[in-house]
């Protein structure tokens, strides 16, 4: 019988550590992303007439934590 215990498999490692870098250029791409996001929020309740959507920091997360790897990838 084979003893597992004394072999344990390693944690996938799929995503990166985010450093001190990152988390720079991630807090400057969502503080300048929230104006604009915030605008686009606005008009999608008025146009929609509900305020059942992402809010601008639920939105404005999402495109710096879409853009900021993008950035890293290179």
């Amino acid at each position: 019988m084979t003893d597992v215990a004394s072999h344990t498999p390693s944690r996938p490692t799929g995503r990166r550590r985010r450093d001190a870098e990152f988390n720079v250029y991630f807090t400057l791409i969502f503080l300048t992303a929230l104006p604009f996001v915030s605008v686009g929020w606005v008009r999608d309740v008025i146009r929609r007439r509900t305020l059942n959507l992402h809010g601008p920091l639920a939105r404005a997360w999402c495109e710096a934590d879409r853009i900021t790897p993008l950035i890293f990838s290179a």
